[in-house]
């Protein structure tokens, strides 16, 4: 993977790597270009990591390839950046309203809480599959007899990397995790949901920022 520069960026770049640290008026004049024409690709250098900045010292080259600046880049991001509005349903709620809820919601995996919002449960759309196919009235059923009980429930929390819970998703082979916080009493509240589809966002990101 690299990131795509523009010629002129490769000859600022080119410039660096032989004669850095360099002043921008010195880059600006070995182009026979105004300091502030070179200002936007200079800044571009600088924000994607190719090039570094001192005060009074000029522009250095850091020598990092796109590889390298992705991986950097990727390793940085944290679930509250791309978490998405969990669904949650009472862990009283029948079997008939969880799916109904899934389809309204049009979400492939729901949060059971109890009577304090703590998280208890996850029923997922295999779960609510199983339940259809049998005899039982899913109007009565309540869901607490089908769903995913603790401690076999993944989650994270806010503060983790994305990288870590894309892994997660994957050795699981689950959908989404649920994003909890934990009070005093280690009770686990339900504040965000992280899917396969905030995965794919997290590439479509990477990717306007010229890092794909």
């Amino acid at each position: 993977m690299t990131i795509e520069l523009t010629g002129r960026q490769e000859e600022i770049l080119g410039i660096v790597k032989d004669s850095g640290p360099i002043t921008g008026e010195q880059i600006a004049e070995r182009l026979s270009l105004t300091r502030a024409t070179l200002r936007p690709d200079l800044a571009i250098l600088t924000m994607a990591g190719f090039l570094d900045a001192r005060p009074r010292v000029g522009y250095f080259y850091t020598g990092k390839t796109g590889s390298q600046l992705l991986t950097e880049k990727v390793k940085k991001l944290t679930v509250q950046d791309y978490q998405s509005i969990p669904v949650v349903v009472n862990e009283s709620s029948s079997v008939y309203d969880a799916i109904c809820t899934m389809f309204l919601e049009d979400v492939g995996t729901l949060f059971v809480v109890n009577k304090t919002a703590s998280l208890i449960g996850v029923l997922s759309r295999k779960d609510l599959l199983r339940a259809s196919i049998g005899k039982q009235d899913l109007e009565t059923m309540p869901v607490s007899i089908i769903m995913t009980r603790m401690p076999n429930i993944t989650v994270c929390e806010k503060d983790d990397l994305v990288i870590e819970v894309a892994n997660k998703l994957i050795e699981k082979q689950i959908d989404a995790l649920p994003v909890i916080k934990k009070d005093a009493d280690n009770n686990l509240e339900v504040i965000g949901r992280v899917t396969k589809t905030n995965m794919t966002k997290v590439l479509v990101d990477l990717s306007h920022d010229q890092l794909l």
